[in-house]
Protein backbone atom coordinates (compact mmCIF):
# COMPACT_ATOMS: atom_id res chain seq x y z
CA UNK A 1 0.00 0.00 0.00
CA UNK A 2 2.93 2.08 0.75
CA UNK A 3 3.91 1.77 -2.91
CA UNK A 4 0.67 3.66 -3.98
CA UNK A 5 0.20 6.48 -1.14
CA UNK A 6 3.68 7.46 -2.32
CA UNK A 7 2.89 7.61 -6.40
CA UNK A 8 -0.37 9.53 -5.28
CA UNK A 9 1.55 11.59 -3.31
CA UNK A 10 4.07 12.69 -6.03
CA UNK A 11 1.13 13.06 -8.30
CA UNK A 12 -0.77 15.19 -6.33
CA UNK A 13 2.89 17.62 -5.87
CA UNK A 14 1.97 21.41 -6.39
CA UNK A 15 5.01 21.82 -7.70
CA UNK A 16 5.43 18.58 -10.45
CA UNK A 17 1.98 19.01 -11.32
CA UNK A 18 2.20 23.14 -12.17
CA UNK A 19 5.91 22.58 -13.86
CA UNK A 20 4.31 19.64 -15.84
CA UNK A 21 1.34 21.54 -17.27
CA UNK A 22 3.55 24.31 -18.09
CA UNK A 23 5.50 22.48 -20.51
CA UNK A 24 3.35 19.69 -22.05
CA UNK A 25 1.87 21.60 -24.90
CA UNK A 26 5.43 22.00 -25.92
CA UNK A 27 6.66 18.72 -25.28
CA UNK A 28 3.31 17.39 -27.22
CA UNK A 29 4.88 18.82 -30.68
CA UNK A 30 8.14 16.99 -29.64
CA UNK A 31 6.05 13.63 -28.97
CA UNK A 32 3.69 14.28 -32.30
CA UNK A 33 6.93 14.13 -34.24
CA UNK A 34 8.54 11.35 -32.49
CA UNK A 35 5.40 9.38 -32.91
CA UNK A 36 5.25 10.55 -37.06
CA UNK A 37 8.89 9.39 -37.12
CA UNK A 38 8.69 6.41 -35.55
CA UNK A 39 5.62 5.09 -37.62
CA UNK A 40 6.94 6.86 -41.28
CA UNK A 41 10.59 5.02 -40.34
CA UNK A 42 9.17 1.46 -39.49
CA UNK A 43 7.16 2.04 -42.93
CA UNK A 44 10.81 2.82 -44.67
CA UNK A 45 12.99 0.07 -42.93
CA UNK A 46 10.21 -2.62 -43.86
CA UNK A 47 10.49 -1.93 -47.24
CA UNK A 48 14.04 -1.48 -47.87
CA UNK A 49 14.47 -4.56 -45.51
CA UNK A 50 17.71 -5.03 -43.08
CA UNK A 51 20.66 -4.57 -45.86
CA UNK A 52 19.65 -1.29 -47.18
CA UNK A 53 18.14 -0.11 -44.20
CA UNK A 54 21.03 -0.89 -42.88
CA UNK A 55 23.41 1.41 -45.07
CA UNK A 56 21.11 3.70 -45.25
CA UNK A 57 21.48 4.23 -41.15
CA UNK A 58 25.22 3.73 -41.65
CA UNK A 59 25.33 7.01 -44.34
CA UNK A 60 23.76 8.60 -42.43
CA UNK A 61 25.04 7.49 -38.45
CA UNK A 62 28.28 8.53 -40.64
CA UNK A 63 27.37 11.85 -41.47
CA UNK A 64 26.36 12.49 -38.44
CA UNK A 65 29.31 11.75 -36.49
CA UNK A 66 30.97 14.39 -37.85
CA UNK A 67 27.91 17.46 -37.47
CA UNK A 68 29.48 18.68 -34.45
CA UNK A 69 31.88 20.40 -36.57
CA UNK A 70 29.21 22.47 -38.30
CA UNK A 71 27.55 23.14 -35.18
CA UNK A 72 29.98 24.40 -33.86
CA UNK A 73 28.29 24.32 -30.23
CA UNK A 74 27.10 27.82 -30.58
CA UNK A 75 23.56 27.30 -30.32
CA UNK A 76 23.17 28.02 -26.78
CA UNK A 77 25.51 30.77 -26.67
CA UNK A 78 23.79 32.95 -29.60
CA UNK A 79 20.12 32.26 -27.74
CA UNK A 80 21.92 33.43 -24.29
CA UNK A 81 23.48 36.75 -25.81
CA UNK A 82 20.27 37.60 -28.16
CA UNK A 83 18.35 37.51 -24.97
CA UNK A 84 21.25 39.54 -23.45
CA UNK A 85 21.75 42.09 -26.62
CA UNK A 86 18.70 42.14 -28.74
CA UNK A 87 19.86 45.56 -30.44
CA UNK A 88 22.59 43.44 -31.77
CA UNK A 89 20.42 40.76 -33.82
CA UNK A 90 21.41 41.49 -36.65
CA UNK A 91 25.17 40.87 -35.66
CA UNK A 92 24.78 38.20 -33.99
CA UNK A 93 22.67 36.13 -36.73
CA UNK A 94 25.03 36.92 -39.27
CA UNK A 95 28.17 35.79 -37.90
CA UNK A 96 26.85 33.30 -36.35
CA UNK A 97 25.59 31.85 -40.10
CA UNK A 98 28.43 32.78 -41.79
CA UNK A 99 30.44 30.57 -38.75
CA UNK A 100 28.40 27.31 -39.35
CA UNK A 101 28.76 27.54 -43.59
CA UNK A 102 32.51 27.72 -42.80
CA UNK A 103 32.01 24.86 -40.18
CA UNK A 104 29.84 22.84 -42.28
CA UNK A 105 32.68 23.17 -45.12
CA UNK A 106 35.30 21.99 -42.82
CA UNK A 107 33.04 18.93 -41.79
CA UNK A 108 32.92 18.23 -45.24
CA UNK A 109 36.32 18.48 -45.56
CA UNK A 110 36.67 16.09 -42.84
CA UNK A 111 34.45 13.62 -43.79
CA UNK A 112 36.51 13.51 -47.44
CA UNK A 113 39.53 12.37 -45.27
CA UNK A 114 38.11 9.82 -43.33
CA UNK A 115 36.10 8.31 -45.98
CA UNK A 116 39.79 7.77 -47.24
CA UNK A 117 40.49 5.30 -44.23
CA UNK A 118 37.12 3.29 -45.60
CA UNK A 119 36.25 0.54 -48.16
CA UNK A 120 33.09 1.97 -49.42
CA UNK A 121 31.63 1.55 -53.08
CA UNK A 122 30.32 3.98 -55.08
CA UNK A 123 26.99 3.82 -53.83
CA UNK A 124 27.50 4.32 -50.57
CA UNK A 125 29.82 7.21 -50.46
CA UNK A 126 26.71 8.59 -52.77
CA UNK A 127 24.75 8.07 -49.61
CA UNK A 128 27.10 10.09 -47.55
CA UNK A 129 27.78 12.67 -50.09
CA UNK A 130 23.85 13.75 -50.44
CA UNK A 131 23.37 13.04 -46.69
CA UNK A 132 26.66 15.49 -45.38
CA UNK A 133 24.99 18.43 -48.30
CA UNK A 134 21.88 18.44 -46.29
CA UNK A 135 23.69 20.05 -43.37
CA UNK A 136 24.59 23.41 -44.97
CA UNK A 137 21.31 24.48 -44.88
CA UNK A 138 21.24 23.70 -40.65
CA UNK A 139 22.88 27.44 -40.93
CA UNK A 140 19.26 28.68 -41.39
CA UNK A 141 18.79 27.51 -38.00
CA UNK A 142 19.91 30.96 -36.10
CA UNK A 143 16.37 32.31 -37.07
CA UNK A 144 15.41 29.34 -34.97
CA UNK A 145 18.03 30.79 -32.27
CA UNK A 146 16.12 34.23 -32.45
CA UNK A 147 12.80 33.09 -32.02
CA UNK A 148 13.70 30.75 -28.60
CA UNK A 149 14.99 34.57 -27.25
CA UNK A 150 11.93 36.25 -28.04
CA UNK A 151 9.89 33.70 -26.80
CA UNK A 152 8.26 33.02 -30.15
CA UNK A 153 8.84 29.32 -30.44
CA UNK A 154 5.49 29.26 -32.40
CA UNK A 155 6.37 30.30 -35.14
CA UNK A 156 9.29 27.92 -35.39
CA UNK A 157 6.73 24.72 -34.31
CA UNK A 158 4.59 25.57 -37.70
CA UNK A 159 7.75 25.14 -39.85
CA UNK A 160 8.92 22.12 -37.74
CA UNK A 161 5.24 20.62 -38.40
CA UNK A 162 5.22 21.48 -42.15
CA UNK A 163 8.65 20.21 -42.76
CA UNK A 164 7.37 16.67 -40.82
CA UNK A 165 4.47 16.33 -42.79
CA UNK A 166 6.04 16.92 -45.90
CA UNK A 167 8.79 14.60 -45.71
CA UNK A 168 7.11 11.68 -44.02
CA UNK A 169 4.51 12.56 -46.98
CA UNK A 170 7.34 12.25 -49.71
CA UNK A 171 8.89 9.26 -47.69
CA UNK A 172 5.51 7.20 -48.07
CA UNK A 173 5.44 8.38 -51.95
CA UNK A 174 8.88 6.68 -52.23
CA UNK A 175 7.66 3.47 -51.03
CA UNK A 176 4.74 3.50 -52.71
CA UNK A 177 6.40 4.25 -56.11
CA UNK A 178 9.18 1.34 -54.96
CA UNK A 179 11.92 3.51 -55.97
CA UNK A 180 15.83 3.07 -54.90
CA UNK A 181 17.67 3.84 -52.07
CA UNK A 182 18.97 7.13 -53.23
CA UNK A 183 16.09 8.49 -53.37
CA UNK A 184 15.47 8.26 -49.38
CA UNK A 185 18.66 9.78 -48.25
CA UNK A 186 17.81 12.85 -50.69
CA UNK A 187 14.87 13.30 -48.10
CA UNK A 188 17.53 14.18 -45.94
CA UNK A 189 18.28 17.42 -47.96
CA UNK A 190 14.63 18.00 -48.66
CA UNK A 191 14.19 17.97 -44.98
CA UNK A 192 16.73 20.65 -44.56
CA UNK A 193 15.45 23.02 -47.55
CA UNK A 194 12.19 22.90 -46.42
CA UNK A 195 13.12 23.98 -43.29
CA UNK A 196 15.63 26.97 -44.61
CA UNK A 197 12.80 28.01 -46.72
CA UNK A 198 10.27 28.16 -43.85
CA UNK A 199 12.66 29.66 -41.29
CA UNK A 200 13.66 32.36 -43.94
CA UNK A 201 9.65 33.04 -45.09
CA UNK A 202 8.89 33.27 -41.20
CA UNK A 203 11.72 35.57 -40.59
CA UNK A 204 10.77 38.01 -43.14
CA UNK A 205 7.20 38.08 -42.49
CA UNK A 206 7.51 38.52 -38.89
CA UNK A 207 10.91 40.50 -38.91
CA UNK A 208 12.69 41.74 -41.61
CA UNK A 209 14.69 40.22 -44.27
CA UNK A 210 18.01 38.45 -43.83
CA UNK A 211 20.15 40.97 -45.82
CA UNK A 212 20.25 43.06 -42.62
CA UNK A 213 22.46 40.80 -41.10
CA UNK A 214 26.20 41.44 -40.41
CA UNK A 215 29.49 39.92 -40.04
CA UNK A 216 31.18 41.30 -36.89
CA UNK A 217 34.51 39.81 -36.85
CA UNK A 218 34.94 40.75 -32.82
CA UNK A 219 31.40 38.49 -31.87
CA UNK A 220 32.78 35.65 -34.31
CA UNK A 221 35.76 35.57 -31.88
CA UNK A 222 33.72 35.94 -28.87
CA UNK A 223 31.32 33.17 -29.60
CA UNK A 224 34.08 30.67 -30.94
CA UNK A 225 36.27 30.89 -27.66
CA UNK A 226 32.49 29.74 -25.66
CA UNK A 227 32.04 27.50 -28.12
CA UNK A 228 34.33 24.95 -28.95
CA UNK A 229 34.09 23.38 -25.22
CA UNK A 230 30.60 22.69 -25.86
CA UNK A 231 31.31 21.51 -29.89
CA UNK A 232 33.98 18.99 -28.82
CA UNK A 233 31.29 17.38 -25.84
CA UNK A 234 28.81 17.37 -28.45
CA UNK A 235 31.25 15.58 -31.00
CA UNK A 236 32.49 13.39 -27.84
CA UNK A 237 28.29 12.72 -27.44
CA UNK A 238 27.86 11.80 -30.98
CA UNK A 239 30.89 9.34 -31.28
CA UNK A 240 29.56 7.27 -28.36
CA UNK A 241 25.45 7.56 -29.75
CA UNK A 242 26.42 6.57 -33.57
CA UNK A 243 29.90 4.73 -33.80
CA UNK A 244 28.36 1.53 -33.21
CA UNK A 245 26.63 1.56 -36.54
CA UNK A 246 29.78 2.83 -38.15
CA UNK A 247 31.80 -0.19 -36.83
CA UNK A 248 29.24 -2.76 -37.41
CA UNK A 249 29.26 -1.88 -41.32
CA UNK A 250 33.26 -1.66 -41.38
CA UNK A 251 33.50 -4.55 -39.54
CA UNK A 252 30.53 -6.61 -40.46
CA UNK A 253 28.31 -5.76 -42.85
CA UNK A 254 25.34 -3.79 -44.00
CA UNK A 255 22.74 -6.25 -42.84
CA UNK A 256 24.07 -6.21 -39.21
CA UNK A 257 23.68 -2.99 -39.01
CA UNK A 258 20.03 -2.90 -40.18
CA UNK A 259 19.01 -5.72 -37.60
CA UNK A 260 21.08 -3.48 -34.87
CA UNK A 261 19.11 -0.68 -36.52
CA UNK A 262 15.93 -1.82 -36.31
CA UNK A 263 16.00 -2.77 -32.65
CA UNK A 264 17.92 0.66 -31.52
CA UNK A 265 14.30 2.20 -32.84
CA UNK A 266 12.28 0.71 -30.29
CA UNK A 267 14.94 0.79 -27.65
CA UNK A 268 14.53 4.46 -28.45
CA UNK A 269 11.07 4.47 -27.93
CA UNK A 270 10.61 4.89 -24.65
CA UNK A 271 12.87 7.49 -23.66
CA UNK A 272 10.79 10.46 -24.42
CA UNK A 273 9.03 9.59 -21.42
CA UNK A 274 12.33 10.47 -19.31
CA UNK A 275 12.97 13.30 -21.53
CA UNK A 276 9.50 14.66 -20.89
CA UNK A 277 9.29 14.50 -17.09
CA UNK A 278 13.20 15.65 -16.90
CA UNK A 279 12.22 18.65 -18.85
CA UNK A 280 8.89 19.43 -16.83
CA UNK A 281 10.32 19.48 -13.69
CA UNK A 282 13.73 21.01 -14.30
CA UNK A 283 12.38 24.81 -12.58
CA UNK A 284 11.49 22.84 -9.84
CA UNK A 285 14.79 21.13 -9.72
CA UNK A 286 15.96 24.75 -9.74
CA UNK A 287 14.03 26.45 -7.25
CA UNK A 288 15.00 23.63 -4.46
CA UNK A 289 18.52 23.92 -5.60
CA UNK A 290 18.63 27.69 -4.55
CA UNK A 291 16.15 26.80 -1.56
CA UNK A 292 16.62 23.62 0.02
CA UNK A 293 19.26 21.49 -1.13
CA UNK A 294 18.22 18.28 1.54
CA UNK A 295 14.80 19.06 -0.02
CA UNK A 296 16.07 18.78 -3.54
CA UNK A 297 18.17 15.19 -3.06
CA UNK A 298 15.37 13.53 -1.35
CA UNK A 299 13.07 14.76 -4.43
CA UNK A 300 15.81 13.47 -6.51
CA UNK A 301 15.60 9.64 -4.83
CA UNK A 302 11.96 9.14 -5.03
CA UNK A 303 11.40 10.14 -8.53
CA UNK A 304 14.17 8.48 -10.02
CA UNK A 305 13.37 5.44 -8.29
CA UNK A 306 9.91 5.85 -10.21
CA UNK A 307 11.54 6.13 -13.01
CA UNK A 308 14.05 3.18 -12.53
CA UNK A 309 10.93 1.04 -11.49
CA UNK A 310 9.39 2.14 -14.94
CA UNK A 311 12.42 1.24 -16.91
CA UNK A 312 12.43 -2.41 -14.88
CA UNK A 313 8.64 -2.81 -16.13
CA UNK A 314 9.33 -1.90 -19.93
CA UNK A 315 12.90 -4.43 -19.60
CA UNK A 316 10.20 -6.85 -18.57
CA UNK A 317 7.94 -6.03 -21.28
CA UNK A 318 10.67 -6.12 -24.05
CA UNK A 319 11.93 -9.57 -22.57
CA UNK A 320 8.17 -11.45 -22.70
CA UNK A 321 7.30 -9.82 -26.08
CA UNK A 322 10.35 -8.88 -28.58
CA UNK A 323 9.73 -11.47 -31.07
CA UNK A 324 5.68 -9.79 -31.34
CA UNK A 325 7.59 -6.69 -31.23
CA UNK A 326 9.84 -7.24 -33.84
CA UNK A 327 6.99 -9.23 -36.58
CA UNK A 328 4.47 -6.70 -35.89
CA UNK A 329 6.69 -3.43 -36.92
CA UNK A 330 9.41 -4.24 -39.05
CA UNK A 331 8.29 -7.53 -39.69
CA UNK A 332 9.69 -11.18 -40.43
CA UNK A 333 12.84 -10.19 -42.30
CA UNK A 334 14.01 -8.29 -39.40
CA UNK A 335 13.61 -11.20 -37.07
CA UNK A 336 16.83 -11.45 -35.98
CA UNK A 337 16.65 -7.68 -34.45
CA UNK A 338 14.09 -9.34 -31.65
CA UNK A 339 17.57 -11.03 -29.78
CA UNK A 340 18.99 -7.55 -29.96
CA UNK A 341 16.18 -6.03 -29.03
CA UNK A 342 16.20 -7.77 -25.47
CA UNK A 343 19.76 -7.30 -24.64
CA UNK A 344 19.67 -3.08 -25.58
CA UNK A 345 16.71 -2.79 -23.71
CA UNK A 346 19.04 -3.50 -20.09
CA UNK A 347 20.52 0.14 -21.80
CA UNK A 348 17.02 1.59 -20.55
CA UNK A 349 17.76 0.88 -17.04
CA UNK A 350 20.64 3.30 -16.44
CA UNK A 351 19.31 6.05 -18.98
CA UNK A 352 15.94 6.08 -16.49
CA UNK A 353 18.23 5.83 -13.55
CA UNK A 354 20.64 8.95 -14.53
CA UNK A 355 17.39 10.95 -16.27
CA UNK A 356 18.41 13.80 -13.90
CA UNK A 357 22.04 13.99 -13.93
CA UNK A 358 22.48 16.47 -16.65
CA UNK A 359 19.73 18.53 -15.28
CA UNK A 360 21.26 18.54 -11.61
CA UNK A 361 25.18 19.10 -13.20
CA UNK A 362 23.39 22.09 -14.95
CA UNK A 363 21.66 23.42 -12.67
CA UNK A 364 24.78 23.21 -10.27
CA UNK A 365 27.33 24.84 -13.26
CA UNK A 366 29.49 21.78 -13.96
CA UNK A 367 29.00 21.34 -16.94
CA UNK A 368 32.30 20.66 -17.70
CA UNK A 369 31.80 17.08 -15.94
CA UNK A 370 29.47 16.62 -19.07
CA UNK A 371 32.75 17.09 -21.74
CA UNK A 372 34.95 14.89 -19.30
CA UNK A 373 32.70 11.73 -18.94
CA UNK A 374 31.82 12.05 -22.61
CA UNK A 375 35.19 12.45 -24.10
CA UNK A 376 36.34 9.28 -21.56
CA UNK A 377 32.80 7.51 -22.32
CA UNK A 378 33.71 7.89 -26.45
CA UNK A 379 37.28 6.72 -26.20
CA UNK A 380 36.04 3.53 -23.57
CA UNK A 381 33.09 3.18 -26.32
CA UNK A 382 35.12 2.95 -29.22
CA UNK A 383 37.65 0.08 -27.42
CA UNK A 384 34.76 -1.49 -26.44
CA UNK A 385 32.95 -1.80 -29.63
CA UNK A 386 36.13 -3.26 -31.54
CA UNK A 387 37.13 -6.20 -29.39
CA UNK A 388 33.14 -7.10 -28.48
CA UNK A 389 31.98 -6.85 -32.52
CA UNK A 390 35.24 -8.87 -33.00
CA UNK A 391 33.90 -11.57 -30.69
CA UNK A 392 30.55 -11.33 -30.14
CA UNK A 393 29.34 -9.89 -33.92
CA UNK A 394 26.55 -7.50 -33.45
CA UNK A 395 25.47 -8.52 -30.53
CA UNK A 396 29.00 -7.17 -29.17
CA UNK A 397 28.01 -3.71 -30.10
CA UNK A 398 24.92 -4.19 -27.93
CA UNK A 399 26.71 -5.00 -24.82
CA UNK A 400 29.47 -2.01 -25.55
CA UNK A 401 26.60 -0.03 -25.67
CA UNK A 402 25.18 -1.03 -22.45
CA UNK A 403 28.59 -1.03 -20.47
CA UNK A 404 29.36 2.49 -21.60
CA UNK A 405 25.54 3.37 -20.74
CA UNK A 406 26.59 2.03 -17.06
CA UNK A 407 29.51 3.84 -16.68
CA UNK A 408 29.10 6.96 -18.19
CA UNK A 409 25.71 7.68 -16.44
CA UNK A 410 26.32 5.89 -12.96
CA UNK A 411 30.08 4.51 -12.33
CA UNK A 412 31.75 7.81 -13.68
CA UNK A 413 29.96 9.98 -10.84
CA UNK A 414 31.83 8.87 -8.08
CA UNK A 415 35.15 9.71 -9.97
CA UNK A 416 34.04 13.51 -9.24
CA UNK A 417 33.11 15.42 -6.16
CA UNK A 418 30.54 17.04 -7.28
CA UNK A 419 28.40 14.30 -8.58
CA UNK A 420 29.43 11.55 -6.28
CA UNK A 421 26.26 12.67 -4.26
CA UNK A 422 24.53 11.55 -7.26
CA UNK A 423 26.23 8.01 -7.66
CA UNK A 424 24.96 6.76 -4.08
CA UNK A 425 20.77 8.64 -4.31
CA UNK A 426 21.17 6.18 -7.90
CA UNK A 427 22.45 3.34 -6.40
CA UNK A 428 19.21 3.67 -3.76
CA UNK A 429 17.10 4.51 -6.69
CA UNK A 430 18.30 1.10 -8.35
CA UNK A 431 17.19 -0.33 -5.23
CA UNK A 432 14.16 1.63 -5.13
CA UNK A 433 14.53 3.25 -2.02
CA UNK A 434 12.96 6.31 -2.87
CA UNK A 435 9.39 4.54 -3.20
CA UNK A 436 10.10 2.29 -0.09
CA UNK A 437 11.25 4.49 2.65
CA UNK A 438 8.98 6.44 4.50
CA UNK A 439 9.73 10.04 4.09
Amino acid sequence: MRIIEKTIKLINHSGFTKYFANTSWLLGERIFRMGVLFFVGIYVARYLGPERYGLLSYANSFVGIFTAIALLGLDGIVVRELVKSPANRDKLLGTSFLLKVVGTLIMWLVILVALLFTNNDILTKTLIAIISFSIIFQAFNVIEFNFEAEVKSKYVVRVQLLQLLASSFTKIILVIKELPLIWFASVFCLDAIILALGLLYTYSKNIESIYYWKWDPKYAKTLLLESWPLMFSYMSYLIYAKIDRVMIKEMLDEYSVGIYSAAYVLYEAPLFIALMVAKSIYPLLVKYYNDNKNKLFNYYIIISSYMTLLSYIIVLFFYIFHEELIKLTFGDNFEDSSRILVLLSFGLIPMFNAFLRSNYITISGNQKIILYTSLFSSIFNVILNYFLIKEFGVQGAVYSTVLTQILSLILLNAVFNETKILFFIQIKSLLLLGIWSKK
